[in-house]
């Protein structure tokens, strides 16, 4: 499959001592958050293969979908940009009262943003801006929600070889791999590369909106159809799918006090900065689970921070300021 060159890569792995210490475990921190400004986090990794497909394609205009402070809608902007593509981004949520965070971004690099209500439905939306845009005589791709699908997913197939990599030239093994699940491809394309090494890796999804049996559903199909094209047979079934969804706390891009406040701690204590929508939930779960005894046979974590730093809203500021 082709792929562009557009993250900066590979991204560092560090090695989390203090915390580490203060949990009994050897925890490690995979700075995906590094791999750009503009494209920063994991989204980039799977634009890299699904843009590709668009220019091969010979598509001119990039449209997808996410929440209000999507970060994949905000890494398609820039990349879009980047290429001299258009970009048409279909956001759903609760309209706010001001563009700020990703919102603002993706209004800042060019995008067409289309506000929808929590009612409305993406998909059709989505049908209408493809069908106007073919009568102006473009040529649209279409990239569904957080890029999750079989090309897209093919990004952290790949980032599962770098890791591969570094723990060679580290002499290190992560025998549990930790991540925050929004729409289910970064975890399927761990998954799929994880067991085509034939590795024992466990990998760990917080669930960051809904449950853990739809999100083992969605990477399932996502793996179905990655096997498929890779003209390789299918498993019988789909074990070790680890998804935990008991850190969604109010919902979807909505904070909690104590939540904040762990991010808040966390920053200071120990210099690195999560996002209140992804990182910042599957941060406090991991650290959460591991005080409860739940990682025991874990003999080296490693956590990969997604990136999502430009999603912090003006309300969380305010919420996460209160909880010093």
């Amino acid at each position: 499959m082709e792929r562009l060159q557009i993250a900066n890569l590979p991204t560092p792995i560090q090695k989390l001592d203090r915390l580490g210490e203060e949990l009994g475990v050897n925890l490690y921190l995979k700075r995906d958050d590094f791999t750009g400004m503009e494209i920063s986090g994991n989204k980039v990794r799977k634009l890299e293969f699904s843009v590709a497909d668009a220019l091969q394609q010979g598509c001119d205009t990039l449209i997808t979908a996410g929440g209000i402070q999507s970060n994949h809608c905000r890494a398609t902007a820039a990349v879009a940009a980047k290429l001299g593509l258009g970009c048409d981004l279909i956001i759903r949520g609760e309209i706010p009262n001001h563009f700020e965070g990703n919102l603002f971004m993706n209004k800042a690099l060019g995008a067409r943003v289309h506000l929808i209500s929590p009612e409305e439905s993406r998909e059709e939306k989505m049908d209408e801006i493809v069908e106007n845009l073919k009568s102006q005589g473009h040529k649209p791709y279409l990239i569904p929600v957080g890029a999750s699908n079989a090309v897209g997913s093919l990004g952290y197939a790949a980032a599962i070889e770098e890791i591969t990599e570094q723990e060679n030239k580290l002499g290190i093994h992560y025998d549990t791999v930790v991540i925050a699940v929004g729409s289910g491809g970064t975890y399927a394309g761990l998954w799929y590369a994880n067991q085509k090494q034939g590795a024992k890796r466990k990998i760990h999804g917080f669930a960051v909106d809904n449950s853990a049996d739809t999100f083992v559903e969605t990477i399932t199909e996502i793996l179905k159809e990655m096997y498929l094209n890779d003209g390789l047979a299918a498993p019988e079934e789909y074990k070790d799918i680890l998804i935990n969804d008991q850190y969604i706390g109010t919902g979807y891009a909505k904070s909690t006090h104590e939540e904040l406040a762990f991010i808040m701690k966390t920053s200071r204590e120990h210099g690195f900065l999560l996002d209140p929508v992804y990182t910042g939930k599957a941060f406090y779960g991991m650290v959460s689970e591991i005080q409860k005894g739940h990682f025991k046979d874990a003999n080296n974590i490693l956590f990969i921070h997604t990136g999502g730093i430009l999603g912090w809203t003006h309300k969380q500021r305010e919420m996460a300021l209160k909880s010093i």
